[in-house]
């Protein structure tokens, strides 16, 4: 979907249908937080500089995504910043629109600093999705599975890339949870053993997706270092789905006036949803 794509000769018909995909892939993604109020209301209470924190975090999780799922054979870091620009671009744009649409924002009467602010805060999920449904939404013709074999052995994330993708697909579930108050309310009911139980539950899950779910990319080999890399990968996959849970629990002031007890219940909540992100995610968003 970048520029450099369309002058470096993509026929225009390949372009629109990217931007298409992309449209899909954002709305698909997003519209869980576009009709969520507490969102709403963080927009209405963000600072500028939180706004610009999340949208350079956006940023770089997009840098992150683009540079190890969803580029092509031969692209230029050049190329991948500027996919990232416009994904974030389509993301105002599609989230202006959906909160317009939804009386969320009126032109009339409401101050430009609370039409920016939940304009950037919905923007930036959405950008994300956009960024996955143009790599992943489409169909593979004839001519492009040969530079998806290509693409295939130049891609390979490793295992840094692997966490980002890891990354990404914990905050892009665990993220439309986040700003609800069912997270609170769970937290504080819940027991030290129900605690216990979620976490092991986020532990399974995470095992059972990436090892025994037979997805594609998933791994089913079994040599002599399996259950070492069994053991490595989950507990990266759930350290990673934590501290994704952590930040956008911070971000929408999920642990304002609570004790250290009751916010570390809150991530361990958040986390049965971003672990299945971040396991499935790096498989599925690949």
């Amino acid at each position: 979907m970048s520029k450099s794509q369309i002058t470096g000769g993509r026929p225009l018909k390949l372009s629109v249908k990217e931007y298409m995909r992309g449209i899909t892939g954002g709305l698909l993604f997003s519209f869980p937080l576009l009709f969520t109020m507490e969102v709403w209301w963080a927009g209405f209470s963000a600072t500028p500089a939180q706004l610009l924190g999340l949208v350079l975090f956006t940023y770089l999780l997009l840098l992150g995504y683009n540079r190890y799922a969803g580029m092509r054979p031969g692209v230029s870091w050049r190329s991948i910043m500027i996919d990232s620009v416009e994904e974030m671009g389509i993301g105002l744009v599609l989230s202006f629109a959906v909160l317009l649409v939804l009386n969320r924002i009126e032109l009339a009467g409401m101050a430009l600093s609370e039409i920016i602010g939940k304009t950037v805060i919905e923007a930036m999920a959405v950008s994300i999705g956009v960024s996955i449904g143009t790599a992943q939404l489409g169909a593979t013709n004839d001519a492009e599975q040969e530079e998806d074999e290509e693409l295939e052995a130049e891609k390979e994330p490793g295992r840094f890339g692997m966490v980002v993708l890891a990354f990404c697909g914990a905050i892009l579930i665990g993220g439309n949870v986040a700003p609800t108050e069912e997270v609170v309310m769970l937290a504080v009911e819940a027991m030290p053993v129900h605690i216990l139980f979620m976490a092991l539950t986020s532990v399974g899950l995470s095992v059972i997706v990436v090892y025994f779910s037979d997805f594609k990319g998933s791994s089913s080999s079994r040599n002599s270092d399996f259950y070492f890399w069994l053991t490595f990968d989950t507990c990266v996959s759930y350290l990673v789905a934590l501290l994704a849970s952590a930040v956008t629990l911070w971000f929408f002031g999920r642990f304002e006036g609570l004790n250290f007890w009751t916010g570390f219940s809150e991530v361990i909540v958040l986390g049965v949803l971003s672990s299945l992100g971040a396991s499935a995610g790096r498989l599925l968003i690949k």
